[in-house]
């Protein structure tokens, strides 16, 4: 994962990066012969679920789309895919969105996935004595998955809320899966932010306790203070302006695929899954798709107050958003959702 200082150096480049994308608006560009791009920010978290059971299930393709789904290990990267040009969605964080128009970039979430973050800030076993709340994160190094990322966010809202300056605590990027389970078992962590499946394996494997969960809307609202947009499509409002009859195939998929996981169990979720993602093995896959569910939406459409949640959140730590102004409006966009239901 790159870190927002990162993010800021391919800022500097942000007027190129949107003339890329809006360039993608030609005749001849992506998308028109419905082929399109979407980077995911981990293709087997759960919470991203949606992009590849949307291929699964052939929904893209009855849509008369060619989507190629692409992976990086953490919705930053992913976002910076979409600025550089590289792709023209990205399955990841709705708050990205707000970050990126004070930074010039007007991005937009076109289909809404999820209401609750999906996030899970574990302790190991070994530190459950010393943190007990987020009042305690001071001093302790926490995992997130990357620098800048919505873990990051999160992780720095919670210390903030709960009395402890950012800078008082250390945050560690590493990854998720196996990378998160082997920092929390060697001690380099004490704790940290992550998502099924790997929730799942590292509760499985006793070498961690949940202090907050936010897999769901009313875990969503005790942690934050009400529901929080997290996993999106998100795309180029001015890709999104000039291909809108592809856009709409890839909300009409998407919707039908939310739809679908409404009428279904976790185990025949699962077992459209590709069989790698249950690392943990088939039971423990769908345990965890089955601890997730409640955060996804089953339209699509934004939460009436979900935007101002994330800009409380944000605002709270982020010294970039802290004096800016953020025109909410310019970061989602219903229209597609609405007419796919």
């Amino acid at each position: 994962m790159r870190s927002m200082a990162r993010i800021s150096a391919a800022a500097v480049a942000g007027a190129l990066a949107l003339t890329t994308l809006t360039a993608c608006g030609d005749s001849s560009a992506a998308g028109d012969n419905g082929k399109v791009k979407i980077m995911v920010g981990g293709l087997d978290k759960v919470i991203y679920l949606p992009a590849m059971l949307t291929q699964q299930l052939g929904f893209f393709k009855a849509e008369g789309l060619d989507v190629q789904l692409l992976t990086e290990p953490a919705g930053v990267q992913a976002t910076t895919s979409l600025v550089s040009g590289d792709v023209q969605g990205v399955v990841g964080f709705y708050d990205h969105t707000l970050d990126l128009q004070v930074k010039g970039k007007i991005i937009e979430s076109v289909v809404q996935l999820a209401q609750a973050p999906g996030e899970v800030e574990v302790v190991s076993t070994k530190a459950a004595g010393d943190i007990s709340s987020a009042k305690d994160f001071k001093g302790k190094k926490l995992g997130v998955t990357g620098l800048g990322s919505s873990t990051d966010f999160l992780t720095k809202y919670l210390a903030v809320k709960n009395g402890v300056d950012v800078s008082d605590f250390t945050p560690v990027a590493v990854g998720a899966g196996q990378t998160f389970i082997a920092a929390l078992q060697q001690g380099s962590i004490q704790g940290g932010m992550t998502t099924d499946p790997t929730v799942a394996q590292i509760l499985d494997k006793g070498i961690g306790k949940v202090l907050y969960d936010m897999r769901t809307p009313e875990g969503s609202k005790a942690a934050l203070g009400g529901l929080y947009p997290s996993s999106s499509l998100y795309m180029s409002t001015d890709w999104v302006n000039s291909h809108k009859a592809t856009v709409q195939k890839m909300a009409n998929a998407f919707v039908k695929t939310l739809g679908w996981m409404s009428t279904h169990t976790p185990e025949e979720i699962a077992a459209k899954m590709p069989a790698d993602y249950a690392q943990g093995g088939k039971e423990l896959y769908a345990q965890a798709i089955k601890a997730t569910l409640p955060m996804f939406t089953k339209d699509g459409v934004m939460p009436a107050d979900g935007p101002q949640t994330v800009e409380k959140v944000l605002k709270a730590f982020n010294p970039t958003l802290q004096h800016a102004t953020v025109d909410l409006e310019k970061t989602y966009t219903s229209e597609f959702v609405k007419k796919a239901g």
